[in-house]
């Protein structure tokens, strides 16, 4: 399999990745481990909720996104990692039985000045539902590693 490099991220539609199938049950035992709130573990709590609904929790979601984004395409980058995420905004409820889709857009892309050998892409990745629906947008930068030739051409 081809390793992508910094060169392989023009700005743009990068590509969209999934479906990916979320079940009532890994809602549950997300929340039970790691967002213990009513509207991620409790019906009848959920209903009653501003959510109006059992809902996935919001970090549950973003675990799904970087599942997605490496299944995608990041486990098949020179990555050297991520000084972090910029942003993210949930935007409506990820409930049992979405079907995920994940749309990926290059927003940046520019040699680092300080490592030239390396660049670093940013990414607006945006989780859908099968109506078509923006649940959560995230934009988060990282470090790929460069084509040797390209950084040969600089020196």
């Amino acid at each position: 399999m081809t390793t992508l490099t910094f060169e392989d991220f023009a700005p743009g539609r990068f590509g969209s990745f999934g479906p990916r199938h979320v079940t009532r049950e890994e809602i549950l035992a997300f929340a039970a481990e790691f967002d213990p709130q009513p509207m991620h573990l409790d019906e009848t709590a959920a209903s009653r909720s501003m959510l109006k609904g059992l809902s996935g929790s919001g970090w549950h979601l973003c675990s799904l996104m970087m599942r997605m984004l490496c299944d995608g395409f990041v486990d098949r980058t020179a990555s050297l990692g991520s000084p972090g995420v910029n942003e993210v905004r949930w935007l409506a409820p990820l409930r049992p039985g979405d079907e995920l889709t994940l749309e990926v857009d290059v927003i940046e892309a520019r040699v680092s000045r300080s490592r030239p050998e390396t660049g670093i892409v940013t990414f607006k990745s945006t989780a859908r539902n099968a109506a078509g629906e923006a649940l959560c947008e995230m934009i988060s930068p990282m470090i790929i590693g460069r084509r040797t030739g390209a950084v040969e051409g600089m020196r």
